[in-house]
Protein backbone atom coordinates (compact mmCIF):
# COMPACT_ATOMS: atom_id res chain seq x y z
CA UNK A 1 0.00 0.00 0.00
CA UNK A 2 1.17 3.26 -0.68
CA UNK A 3 1.93 5.64 1.60
CA UNK A 4 0.01 8.18 3.17
CA UNK A 5 0.51 11.93 4.57
CA UNK A 6 -2.40 11.90 6.65
CA UNK A 7 -2.25 12.64 10.24
CA UNK A 8 -3.00 8.96 11.64
CA UNK A 9 -5.24 8.79 14.44
CA UNK A 10 -3.69 8.14 18.14
CA UNK A 11 -4.27 5.61 20.83
CA UNK A 12 -2.03 4.68 23.96
CA UNK A 13 -3.09 0.68 22.81
CA UNK A 14 -4.21 -0.94 19.74
CA UNK A 15 -5.68 -4.16 19.45
CA UNK A 16 -5.72 -5.55 15.72
CA UNK A 17 -8.44 -8.46 15.84
CA UNK A 18 -11.40 -8.36 17.93
CA UNK A 19 -12.21 -12.48 18.90
CA UNK A 20 -11.99 -13.66 22.43
CA UNK A 21 -8.21 -12.90 22.96
CA UNK A 22 -8.74 -9.42 22.11
CA UNK A 23 -11.94 -8.91 24.31
CA UNK A 24 -10.72 -10.52 27.16
CA UNK A 25 -7.74 -7.81 27.08
CA UNK A 26 -10.67 -5.43 26.56
CA UNK A 27 -12.51 -6.60 30.05
CA UNK A 28 -8.42 -6.89 31.43
CA UNK A 29 -7.58 -3.24 30.57
CA UNK A 30 -10.77 -2.29 32.11
CA UNK A 31 -10.46 -3.60 35.44
CA UNK A 32 -7.11 -2.89 35.50
CA UNK A 33 -7.19 0.61 34.85
CA UNK A 34 -9.69 0.46 36.86
CA UNK A 35 -7.88 0.05 40.67
CA UNK A 36 -5.33 2.84 39.60
CA UNK A 37 -5.00 6.28 38.44
CA UNK A 38 -3.21 4.97 34.84
CA UNK A 39 -5.96 4.96 32.18
CA UNK A 40 -4.55 4.25 29.29
CA UNK A 41 -6.95 4.71 25.36
CA UNK A 42 -7.31 1.52 24.07
CA UNK A 43 -8.88 0.83 20.50
CA UNK A 44 -9.25 -2.78 18.87
CA UNK A 45 -9.28 -3.30 15.08
CA UNK A 46 -11.86 -5.99 13.38
CA UNK A 47 -11.91 -6.77 9.59
CA UNK A 48 -15.16 -8.13 9.88
CA UNK A 49 -18.60 -6.19 9.82
CA UNK A 50 -19.72 -6.83 13.17
CA UNK A 51 -18.62 -9.35 16.52
CA UNK A 52 -18.79 -12.77 15.68
CA UNK A 53 -16.78 -15.98 16.16
CA UNK A 54 -16.40 -18.85 14.02
CA UNK A 55 -19.71 -17.95 12.53
CA UNK A 56 -19.47 -20.45 9.89
CA UNK A 57 -19.33 -23.04 12.11
CA UNK A 58 -22.26 -22.63 14.61
CA UNK A 59 -23.70 -25.98 13.89
CA UNK A 60 -27.45 -27.61 15.25
CA UNK A 61 -26.31 -29.44 18.55
CA UNK A 62 -22.77 -28.68 18.45
CA UNK A 63 -21.42 -27.88 22.02
CA UNK A 64 -18.67 -26.57 23.96
CA UNK A 65 -15.56 -28.20 24.32
CA UNK A 66 -14.44 -26.45 27.29
CA UNK A 67 -16.23 -25.91 30.82
CA UNK A 68 -18.17 -22.66 30.39
CA UNK A 69 -16.07 -21.61 33.97
CA UNK A 70 -13.21 -21.42 31.09
CA UNK A 71 -15.21 -17.99 30.17
CA UNK A 72 -13.21 -14.34 29.36
CA UNK A 73 -12.74 -13.89 33.29
CA UNK A 74 -13.67 -16.11 35.71
CA UNK A 75 -9.87 -17.98 36.14
CA UNK A 76 -8.76 -14.62 37.03
CA UNK A 77 -11.74 -13.65 39.12
CA UNK A 78 -14.70 -15.17 39.60
CA UNK A 79 -16.68 -12.57 40.73
CA UNK A 80 -16.08 -10.51 37.58
CA UNK A 81 -19.68 -9.49 35.40
CA UNK A 82 -18.50 -10.10 32.49
CA UNK A 83 -18.52 -14.38 33.40
CA UNK A 84 -20.84 -16.67 31.59
CA UNK A 85 -22.68 -17.20 35.14
CA UNK A 86 -23.64 -13.10 35.05
CA UNK A 87 -24.90 -13.72 31.25
CA UNK A 88 -27.03 -16.21 31.81
CA UNK A 89 -28.48 -14.48 34.71
CA UNK A 90 -28.91 -11.25 32.86
CA UNK A 91 -30.24 -13.31 30.15
CA UNK A 92 -32.79 -14.28 32.22
CA UNK A 93 -31.67 -18.34 31.26
CA UNK A 94 -29.20 -19.36 34.71
CA UNK A 95 -31.72 -21.55 36.57
CA UNK A 96 -32.88 -22.88 33.14
CA UNK A 97 -29.04 -23.86 32.10
CA UNK A 98 -28.97 -25.32 35.54
CA UNK A 99 -31.63 -27.77 34.90
CA UNK A 100 -29.50 -29.40 31.61
CA UNK A 101 -26.62 -30.44 34.30
CA UNK A 102 -23.85 -29.49 31.59
CA UNK A 103 -20.30 -27.83 31.82
CA UNK A 104 -20.50 -27.59 28.38
CA UNK A 105 -23.40 -24.93 26.78
CA UNK A 106 -23.88 -24.91 23.19
CA UNK A 107 -21.64 -23.58 20.38
CA UNK A 108 -24.54 -20.88 19.56
CA UNK A 109 -24.88 -19.93 23.17
CA UNK A 110 -21.28 -19.07 23.59
CA UNK A 111 -20.99 -17.14 20.19
CA UNK A 112 -24.08 -15.14 22.09
CA UNK A 113 -22.08 -14.75 25.12
CA UNK A 114 -18.61 -13.88 23.35
CA UNK A 115 -20.97 -11.15 21.53
CA UNK A 116 -23.44 -9.98 24.98
CA UNK A 117 -19.75 -9.14 26.10
CA UNK A 118 -18.26 -7.52 22.76
CA UNK A 119 -21.49 -5.29 22.80
CA UNK A 120 -19.55 -3.40 26.43
CA UNK A 121 -16.58 -1.97 24.09
CA UNK A 122 -18.34 -0.99 20.73
CA UNK A 123 -17.62 2.39 21.66
CA UNK A 124 -13.75 1.06 21.40
CA UNK A 125 -14.43 -1.28 18.01
CA UNK A 126 -13.60 -0.45 14.56
CA UNK A 127 -15.27 -2.62 12.82
CA UNK A 128 -15.10 -3.31 9.12
CA UNK A 129 -11.43 -1.70 9.33
CA UNK A 130 -8.50 -4.47 8.42
CA UNK A 131 -4.78 -4.19 8.98
CA UNK A 132 -2.81 -4.38 5.70
CA UNK A 133 0.98 -3.58 7.82
CA UNK A 134 2.49 -2.56 10.82
CA UNK A 135 5.31 0.44 9.85
CA UNK A 136 7.88 1.54 12.53
CA UNK A 137 8.30 5.60 13.79
CA UNK A 138 11.45 6.29 13.84
CA UNK A 139 13.12 8.97 16.88
CA UNK A 140 16.35 9.15 17.11
CA UNK A 141 17.34 5.81 15.50
CA UNK A 142 15.13 3.86 17.83
CA UNK A 143 11.29 2.38 17.42
CA UNK A 144 9.71 5.11 18.94
CA UNK A 145 6.16 4.22 18.47
CA UNK A 146 3.64 2.02 15.73
CA UNK A 147 2.02 3.13 12.69
CA UNK A 148 -0.90 1.09 11.50
CA UNK A 149 -1.93 0.93 7.67
CA UNK A 150 -5.43 -0.11 6.57
CA UNK A 151 -8.18 0.04 5.28
CA UNK A 152 -11.81 0.12 5.84
CA UNK A 153 -14.61 -2.24 3.87
CA UNK A 154 -15.00 1.07 1.78
CA UNK A 155 -11.62 0.68 0.62
CA UNK A 156 -10.47 4.11 2.30
CA UNK A 157 -7.07 4.31 3.80
CA UNK A 158 -6.72 4.59 7.42
CA UNK A 159 -3.47 5.43 9.59
CA UNK A 160 -3.09 4.71 13.21
CA UNK A 161 -0.71 5.29 15.72
CA UNK A 162 0.29 3.44 19.42
CA UNK A 163 2.81 2.80 21.71
CA UNK A 164 1.09 -0.78 22.58
CA UNK A 165 0.33 -3.23 20.15
CA UNK A 166 -1.26 -6.43 20.77
CA UNK A 167 -2.07 -8.91 17.81
CA UNK A 168 -4.57 -11.21 17.78
CA UNK A 169 -5.45 -11.68 14.34
CA UNK A 170 -5.82 -15.41 14.05
CA UNK A 171 -4.60 -18.30 12.20
CA UNK A 172 -5.19 -18.53 8.26
CA UNK A 173 -7.18 -21.47 6.87
CA UNK A 174 -4.75 -24.23 6.05
CA UNK A 175 -5.82 -25.61 2.61
CA UNK A 176 -3.45 -28.18 1.61
CA UNK A 177 -1.98 -29.78 -1.57
CA UNK A 178 -3.44 -30.72 -4.20
CA UNK A 179 -6.57 -28.43 -2.95
CA UNK A 180 -4.68 -25.16 -3.09
CA UNK A 181 -5.24 -25.26 -7.35
CA UNK A 182 -8.67 -24.74 -6.60
CA UNK A 183 -8.51 -21.56 -4.69
CA UNK A 184 -11.28 -19.39 -5.47
CA UNK A 185 -13.29 -22.38 -6.70
CA UNK A 186 -16.60 -22.05 -4.62
CA UNK A 187 -17.17 -26.06 -4.88
CA UNK A 188 -14.00 -26.25 -2.17
CA UNK A 189 -14.76 -25.27 0.97
CA UNK A 190 -12.40 -24.78 3.79
CA UNK A 191 -14.26 -25.41 7.64
CA UNK A 192 -14.04 -21.59 8.29
CA UNK A 193 -16.75 -20.68 5.91
CA UNK A 194 -18.57 -24.01 5.72
CA UNK A 195 -22.15 -22.72 6.35
CA UNK A 196 -22.11 -20.04 3.82
CA UNK A 197 -19.49 -21.88 1.53
CA UNK A 198 -22.18 -25.64 1.13
CA UNK A 199 -24.72 -23.11 0.33
CA UNK A 200 -22.69 -21.55 -2.52
CA UNK A 201 -21.29 -25.24 -3.43
CA UNK A 202 -24.71 -26.99 -3.23
CA UNK A 203 -27.33 -24.32 -3.08
CA UNK A 204 -30.55 -24.19 -0.34
CA UNK A 205 -31.15 -27.89 1.11
CA UNK A 206 -34.85 -29.00 -0.16
CA UNK A 207 -36.14 -32.61 0.34
CA UNK A 208 -36.85 -33.04 -2.60
CA UNK A 209 -33.41 -31.74 -4.13
CA UNK A 210 -30.55 -33.66 -6.50
CA UNK A 211 -28.51 -36.25 -5.17
CA UNK A 212 -25.37 -34.39 -4.14
CA UNK A 213 -21.97 -36.08 -3.22
CA UNK A 214 -19.60 -34.06 -0.81
CA UNK A 215 -15.84 -35.33 0.27
CA UNK A 216 -15.34 -33.95 3.52
CA UNK A 217 -11.39 -34.06 4.28
CA UNK A 218 -10.09 -34.29 7.85
CA UNK A 219 -10.10 -36.74 10.95
CA UNK A 220 -10.95 -33.83 14.18
CA UNK A 221 -13.57 -32.78 15.50
CA UNK A 222 -14.94 -30.15 12.43
CA UNK A 223 -14.54 -32.34 10.20
CA UNK A 224 -17.04 -35.32 11.65
CA UNK A 225 -19.18 -32.27 12.63
CA UNK A 226 -19.89 -31.24 8.58
CA UNK A 227 -20.20 -34.54 7.62
CA UNK A 228 -22.79 -35.07 9.99
CA UNK A 229 -24.38 -31.83 9.63
CA UNK A 230 -24.07 -32.18 5.59
CA UNK A 231 -25.84 -35.23 5.17
CA UNK A 232 -28.85 -34.10 7.88
CA UNK A 233 -28.57 -30.53 5.63
CA UNK A 234 -29.19 -32.21 2.28
CA UNK A 235 -31.23 -35.16 2.96
CA UNK A 236 -30.43 -36.77 -0.68
CA UNK A 237 -27.04 -36.28 -0.42
CA UNK A 238 -23.97 -38.57 -0.41
CA UNK A 239 -20.82 -38.01 2.18
CA UNK A 240 -17.15 -39.49 2.16
CA UNK A 241 -15.32 -38.76 5.37
CA UNK A 242 -11.65 -39.04 4.23
CA UNK A 243 -8.70 -39.31 6.99
CA UNK A 244 -5.19 -40.25 6.97
CA UNK A 245 -5.38 -42.43 10.00
CA UNK A 246 -6.54 -45.79 10.01
CA UNK A 247 -9.63 -44.90 12.68
CA UNK A 248 -11.12 -41.99 14.17
CA UNK A 249 -9.44 -41.04 17.62
CA UNK A 250 -11.20 -39.83 20.47
CA UNK A 251 -9.61 -36.64 22.51
CA UNK A 252 -8.38 -37.59 25.79
CA UNK A 253 -9.22 -35.02 28.50
CA UNK A 254 -8.47 -36.93 31.03
CA UNK A 255 -7.99 -35.22 34.57
CA UNK A 256 -3.95 -35.66 34.67
CA UNK A 257 -2.98 -35.18 30.69
CA UNK A 258 -6.16 -32.25 31.17
CA UNK A 259 -3.62 -30.37 33.28
CA UNK A 260 -1.78 -28.93 30.15
CA UNK A 261 -4.58 -26.69 29.86
CA UNK A 262 -4.00 -25.89 33.08
CA UNK A 263 -2.68 -21.62 33.66
CA UNK A 264 0.36 -23.58 35.80
CA UNK A 265 1.08 -25.63 32.10
CA UNK A 266 2.62 -22.36 30.55
CA UNK A 267 4.97 -22.19 33.26
CA UNK A 268 6.28 -25.22 33.22
CA UNK A 269 6.35 -25.61 28.79
CA UNK A 270 7.82 -22.17 28.78
CA UNK A 271 10.57 -23.01 31.88
CA UNK A 272 11.82 -26.37 29.60
CA UNK A 273 14.69 -26.76 27.67
CA UNK A 274 13.83 -26.58 23.86
CA UNK A 275 14.13 -29.76 22.99
CA UNK A 276 12.14 -31.04 25.96
CA UNK A 277 9.15 -28.15 25.20
CA UNK A 278 8.82 -29.84 21.95
CA UNK A 279 8.37 -33.33 23.59
CA UNK A 280 5.76 -31.86 26.00
CA UNK A 281 3.41 -30.26 23.49
CA UNK A 282 4.09 -33.57 21.20
CA UNK A 283 2.83 -36.05 23.73
CA UNK A 284 -0.27 -33.98 24.37
CA UNK A 285 -0.95 -33.29 20.77
CA UNK A 286 -3.84 -36.03 21.08
CA UNK A 287 -6.12 -33.91 23.73
CA UNK A 288 -6.64 -31.23 20.62
CA UNK A 289 -5.20 -32.24 17.25
CA UNK A 290 -7.00 -34.61 15.24
CA UNK A 291 -8.99 -36.16 17.82
CA UNK A 292 -13.05 -36.14 18.19
CA UNK A 293 -14.98 -36.23 21.54
CA UNK A 294 -15.88 -39.41 22.11
CA UNK A 295 -19.61 -38.78 21.98
CA UNK A 296 -19.50 -37.81 18.43
CA UNK A 297 -17.59 -40.78 17.33
CA UNK A 298 -19.60 -43.27 19.35
CA UNK A 299 -22.96 -41.38 17.65
CA UNK A 300 -21.23 -41.31 14.23
CA UNK A 301 -20.18 -45.05 14.38
CA UNK A 302 -23.89 -46.10 15.28
CA UNK A 303 -25.04 -44.18 12.18
CA UNK A 304 -22.60 -46.22 10.33
CA UNK A 305 -24.09 -49.41 12.03
CA UNK A 306 -27.29 -48.31 11.47
CA UNK A 307 -26.66 -47.73 7.28
CA UNK A 308 -25.24 -51.39 7.30
CA UNK A 309 -28.68 -52.73 9.02
CA UNK A 310 -30.94 -50.66 6.37
CA UNK A 311 -28.87 -51.59 3.61
CA UNK A 312 -28.82 -47.82 2.60
CA UNK A 313 -25.31 -46.06 2.69
CA UNK A 314 -25.19 -42.21 2.48
CA UNK A 315 -22.10 -41.90 5.12
CA UNK A 316 -18.74 -43.67 4.36
CA UNK A 317 -15.73 -43.45 6.39
CA UNK A 318 -12.82 -43.97 4.32
CA UNK A 319 -9.86 -44.94 6.12
CA UNK A 320 -6.19 -44.65 5.67
CA UNK A 321 -7.01 -42.49 2.62
CA UNK A 322 -5.24 -39.24 1.36
CA UNK A 323 -6.04 -37.14 -1.56
CA UNK A 324 -3.92 -37.38 -4.07
CA UNK A 325 -5.26 -35.05 -7.05
CA UNK A 326 -8.50 -32.78 -7.70
CA UNK A 327 -9.18 -31.69 -10.94
CA UNK A 328 -12.46 -28.91 -11.51
CA UNK A 329 -14.55 -29.69 -14.74
CA UNK A 330 -18.14 -28.94 -15.43
CA UNK A 331 -19.68 -31.80 -13.69
CA UNK A 332 -17.71 -31.29 -10.50
CA UNK A 333 -14.98 -31.67 -8.83
CA UNK A 334 -12.79 -35.39 -9.82
CA UNK A 335 -10.55 -36.32 -6.40
CA UNK A 336 -8.15 -38.84 -6.87
CA UNK A 337 -8.34 -41.17 -3.54
CA UNK A 338 -5.67 -42.94 -2.72
CA UNK A 339 -6.09 -45.99 0.16
CA UNK A 340 -2.72 -46.25 1.85
CA UNK A 341 -3.38 -49.95 3.25
CA UNK A 342 -4.58 -51.40 0.19
CA UNK A 343 -2.21 -49.62 -2.04
CA UNK A 344 -4.89 -48.79 -4.58
CA UNK A 345 -6.83 -45.44 -6.20
CA UNK A 346 -9.35 -44.08 -7.74
CA UNK A 347 -11.04 -41.17 -8.69
CA UNK A 348 -14.24 -39.99 -7.98
CA UNK A 349 -16.35 -36.96 -8.68
CA UNK A 350 -17.96 -34.66 -5.97
CA UNK A 351 -20.28 -31.84 -6.25
CA UNK A 352 -18.98 -29.90 -2.95
CA UNK A 353 -15.09 -30.54 -1.26
CA UNK A 354 -15.00 -29.54 2.41
CA UNK A 355 -11.19 -28.86 3.57
CA UNK A 356 -11.23 -29.67 7.37
CA UNK A 357 -7.66 -28.86 7.79
CA UNK A 358 -7.12 -26.68 10.67
CA UNK A 359 -5.21 -23.42 10.15
CA UNK A 360 -1.61 -22.25 9.89
CA UNK A 361 -0.24 -19.58 12.16
CA UNK A 362 3.35 -17.66 11.45
CA UNK A 363 5.27 -17.33 15.15
CA UNK A 364 5.09 -13.37 13.05
CA UNK A 365 2.31 -12.22 11.31
CA UNK A 366 3.50 -10.69 7.92
CA UNK A 367 1.88 -7.70 8.83
CA UNK A 368 5.02 -7.39 10.72
CA UNK A 369 7.28 -7.29 8.34
CA UNK A 370 8.30 -3.89 8.42
CA UNK A 371 9.50 -4.00 11.89
CA UNK A 372 11.73 -6.91 11.79
CA UNK A 373 15.01 -4.75 11.64
CA UNK A 374 13.66 -3.59 15.20
CA UNK A 375 12.93 -7.31 16.67
CA UNK A 376 15.44 -9.02 19.00
CA UNK A 377 13.65 -12.13 18.70
CA UNK A 378 10.92 -13.91 16.95
CA UNK A 379 10.04 -15.53 19.98
CA UNK A 380 7.61 -13.96 22.62
CA UNK A 381 8.75 -13.87 26.39
CA UNK A 382 6.98 -15.52 29.15
CA UNK A 383 4.58 -12.54 28.98
CA UNK A 384 3.80 -12.67 25.36
CA UNK A 385 5.99 -10.10 24.43
CA UNK A 386 8.05 -9.54 21.14
CA UNK A 387 11.51 -8.36 21.77
CA UNK A 388 12.29 -5.24 20.13
CA UNK A 389 15.41 -3.41 20.06
CA UNK A 390 16.57 -0.20 19.57
CA UNK A 391 13.25 1.00 21.26
CA UNK A 392 11.85 3.08 23.59
CA UNK A 393 11.31 1.52 26.97
CA UNK A 394 7.60 2.41 27.44
CA UNK A 395 6.87 0.29 23.86
CA UNK A 396 5.46 -3.11 23.87
CA UNK A 397 4.05 -5.92 21.42
CA UNK A 398 1.88 -8.51 22.29
CA UNK A 399 1.29 -11.98 20.18
CA UNK A 400 -1.85 -13.59 21.15
CA UNK A 401 -2.12 -16.66 19.31
CA UNK A 402 1.48 -17.19 17.87
CA UNK A 403 3.12 -18.72 20.46
CA UNK A 404 2.57 -22.75 20.52
CA UNK A 405 5.77 -23.68 20.87
CA UNK A 406 7.08 -21.39 23.24
CA UNK A 407 3.88 -21.52 25.72
CA UNK A 408 2.05 -25.03 25.01
CA UNK A 409 -1.06 -25.80 23.65
CA UNK A 410 -3.42 -23.80 25.21
CA UNK A 411 -1.88 -20.75 22.62
CA UNK A 412 -4.55 -21.18 20.30
CA UNK A 413 -7.55 -22.40 22.25
CA UNK A 414 -10.12 -20.78 24.96
CA UNK A 415 -8.58 -22.26 27.88
CA UNK A 416 -6.40 -19.51 29.41
CA UNK A 417 -7.54 -16.46 27.76
CA UNK A 418 -8.07 -14.37 31.02
CA UNK A 419 -4.74 -15.48 32.72
CA UNK A 420 -2.88 -14.34 29.06
CA UNK A 421 -5.06 -11.70 28.67
CA UNK A 422 -4.46 -10.20 32.53
CA UNK A 423 -0.72 -10.74 31.87
CA UNK A 424 -0.61 -8.32 29.09
CA UNK A 425 -2.61 -6.13 30.44
CA UNK A 426 -0.46 -6.25 33.28
CA UNK A 427 2.89 -5.74 31.66
CA UNK A 428 1.12 -2.95 29.71
CA UNK A 429 -0.10 -0.73 32.43
CA UNK A 430 3.46 -1.25 34.08
CA UNK A 431 5.18 0.46 31.62
CA UNK A 432 2.97 3.22 31.73
CA UNK A 433 2.75 3.60 35.67
CA UNK A 434 6.59 3.67 34.95
CA UNK A 435 6.67 6.07 32.20
CA UNK A 436 4.26 8.17 33.63
CA UNK A 437 6.13 8.21 36.85
CA UNK A 438 9.30 8.99 35.51
CA UNK A 439 7.60 12.25 33.54
CA UNK A 440 6.22 13.48 36.45
CA UNK A 441 8.59 15.11 38.77
CA UNK A 442 10.56 15.95 35.42
CA UNK A 443 7.68 18.32 34.53
CA UNK A 444 6.75 19.53 38.14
Amino acid sequence: MTATTDQPVGDDILGIGFGPSNLALAIALETEARHGPVRPSARFLERQARFGWHRAMMLPGADMQISFVKDLVSLRDPTNPFSFLNYLHRKGRLIAFLNLKTFNPSRVEYNDYLAWAAEHFAESVAYGEGVEAVHPEIRDGRLAAFRLAGRTESGAVRMRRCRHLVVAAGGDPWIPEPFGRLRGDRRLVHSSWYLPGIAAALGNPRLDGPERRVLVVGGGQSAVEIAVDAGARYPRARIDLAIRAPALKPADDSPFVNEIFDPAAVDRVHGAPEPVRAELIAAHRDTNYAVVDADLIQSFYQTLYEQDVSGETRYRLLRSTRVVAIAPGPAGLAATLRDDVAGTQATKGYDAVICATGYTRAAVPTMLDPLRPFMAAETVDRHYRLPLAPAEPRLSLHLQGFAEASHGLTETLLSILPIRAGEIAATILDLERAARGAIRPAAE
